[in-house]
């Protein structure tokens, strides 16, 4: 009664992120804090897919066929919501660990490293692909989206609206996202780049596992649900697009060096 939202196949979804992912990385977290270990990395990671389990949650409930249903708890749910907008300014103060060395051989040109080569190569086609689900939920007249949404993806029309406001959410934060990444591959010394795949890729990884199970539970009306024709292609592009950003991220955290800035620039600023 006083949250009718989580009885939608999305609340069960971010309900089972929650009780599982989200408590493991606390846990990891305390762990990390009791031994005086870093916990910096898993709570970027937990950052950003809290916030887009937050902001979705908070806006569909609001605007989505339930949104007459909004009551006290709500108010409840933003205090919950502040204190963990408070735990992650916490983490970004957190100092970071990274080796401040730059080596001749990671300066190497775009065309000298295959691996980075192909992150480029996917970055074009799933910036497309946010942008044009972003076109979809807005009722884009065009064929190609009329067509995509009948025999792929007819949850993004779904009245809940939790599916429109993910992928509205994601146009807006994978975007701009994706551009920013082409930049970080294409020229050494961007610091922020590990940290921003860290956030993204937690973000990304709850909200395709949310779509995913969503489009297919049976809480979603049948006639919202993926067809059974359409369901390999469903599975392999959705897939696809939530385990990229989390080799990249692996990328990044593992083989930092591109990234950071030589000493001697730092110690002339």
């Amino acid at each position: 009664m006083a949250d009718p939202h989580i009885n939608t196949a999305h609340g069960h979804m971010i309900s089972y992120w929650d009780g599982c992912v989200h408590y493991l990385m606390y846990l990891l977290m305390i762990a990390a804090i009791t031994w005086g270990d870093s916990y910096r990395a898993i709570g970027l990671y937990w950052v950003g897919s809290f916030l887009m389990r937050a902001i979705v949650y908070i806006l569909g409930s609001t605007v989505g066929k339930h949104g007459t249903e909004v009551n006290y708890f709500l108010l409840l749910h933003m205090l919950y919501i502040s204190v963990s907008v408070w735990a992650c300014f916490r983490i970004f103060s957190q100092p970071s660990t990274q080796e401040d060395e730059l080596t001749k051989a990671e300066q190497k040109s775009i065309l000298h490293r295959p691996l980075d080569l192909l992150f480029i190569i996917y970055l074009v086609p799933a910036f497309a692909f946010c942008v044009f689900r972003g076109l979809v939920v807005l009722d884009c007249s065009s064929t190609w989206c009329q067509e995509y949404t009948q025999q792929y993806e007819p949850y993004l029309k779904d009245p809940t609206a939790y599916p429109k406001v993910q992928m509205l959410v994601g146009m807006l934060y994978s975007g701009p996202y994706y551009i920013i990444t082409l930049y970080g591959l294409m020229v050494p010394g961007c610091e922020w780049m590990p940290d921003l795949t860290l956030v993204h890729s937690g973000a990304l990884a709850q909200a395709q596992f949310t779509h995913i199970c969503a489009s297919l539970h049976t809480r979603t009306p049948f006639s919202y649900r993926v067809p059974a024709g359409g369901q390999p292609v469903f599975l392999l592009v959705n897939i696809l697009y939530a385990l990229m950003p989390q080799a990249l991220c692996y990328r990044c955290r593992t083989r930092p060096a591109f990234f950071l800035r030589p000493t001697l620039d730092k110690k002339t600023e």
